[in-house]
């Protein structure tokens, strides 16, 4: 039972044993008069409506307190609750809040670690699948090519189709290592990356148009980084789980700072839970001190939204 009702259920008791000795034993007339029944039940009535009010605005600090605990989510920062009440609940909302900032400190430093060991294990792989599958592959394509030209016919064309076999996973794996690690972001910076991210993401079932301001504010790497990240995620939902025939990537200079949005056609989110993708996406916008959203359009389709603040605002 709340505790609010333990404490209003006590009162009241002790209260209609007090009503109960007047009425009985202990009471002013004998037998009851009428008058002095009616002044002790309305006296009741007001001694417990006064307890309920009274005990709802004292224990109304510790609802809200429940509240944001049972919702409060690390990945979405919100509102907390107000320092108030007496003494014992201050000190417990005070103590909540301590505790929340360090619950996110070490969160975001956590994170901040396994995001960094990402990015290195992706170049790694991206490294390895460049230099060691991408060049066996492209020996394999040589010798096919030498192979094929002292061949009979018959035999030159099935070379012919398993050199176009190779030639498509060569083109799948160098594309692989692109994702993996972004090296025009590095080598042209983020406008460069997105557009040529919106090309990879074009194909004959969704068509992806991109809106890139040219007025950015200095970004620094982490920030173009998770930018760049966000809109590569945003694409690959869209892509694979959305069954959308247009998007748009749009990247913005506002009066706030930077915002970045992914939106599409498709079927929306719905009400499926939140895959590692996308809590992936709201641990680097925490990262940089961005807020992300993701919202279902009125038309159909699903919103992505990261606005990075401007630091100098």
């Amino acid at each position: 039972m709340p505790l609010y009702w333990r404490i209003f259920l006590l009162n009241g008791v002790v209260l209609l044993a007090a009503t109960a000795l007047l009425l009985g034993p202990v009471t002013v007339s004998t037998p009851v008069l009428l008058t002095e029944a009616a002044v002790l039940t309305g006296g009741l009535a007001a001694m417990l409506v006064a307890n309920a009010l009274l005990l709802r605005v004292g224990l109304a600090p510790l609802e809200r307190l429940t509240r944001a605990m049972t919702t409060t989510d690390l990945l979405r920062p919100g509102r907390r609750p107000a320092v108030s009440g007496h003494a014992e609940i201050a000190e417990l909302i005070t103590a909540f809040h301590t505790m929340l900032d360090r619950l996110e400190e070490e969160r975001a430093t956590s994170s901040a670690r396994a995001l960094s060991a990402q990015e290195a294990e992706r170049h790694r792989i991206s490294q390895e699948l460049h230099d060691e599958v991408g060049q066996t592959l492209t020996a394999v394509l040589l010798e096919l090519k030498r192979v094929a030209g002292d061949a009979p016919p018959a035999v030159r064309e099935e070379l012919g189709q398993v050199q176009e076999t190779t030639r498509g996973s060569l083109e799948e794996i160098r594309r692989i290592a692109r994702r993996l690690r972004p090296g025009v972001l590095a080598e042209l910076g983020l406008t460069a990356a997105l557009k040529s991210l919106t090309t990879e993401f074009t194909h004959p079932g969704l068509s992806v148009r991109h809106h890139l301001d040219p007025d950015l504010p200095p970004l620094g790497r982490d920030t173009e980084l998770v930018l760049y990240r966000v809109a590569q995620e945003g694409l690959t939902n869209t892509a694979r789980h959305a069954r959308a025939r247009h998007a748009e990537l749009t990247l913005r200079h506002t009066a706030s700072g930077v915002e970045l949005r992914v939106h599409d056609d498709g079927g929306g989110i719905g009400a499926a839970p939140e895959g590692a993708g996308i809590r992936g996406m709201r641990e680097r916008a925490l990262l940089i001190g961005a807020r992300l959203s993701l919202e279902p359009c009125p038309g159909g389709g699903t919103d992505v939204r990261l606005t990075v603040p401007d630091r100098n605002s």
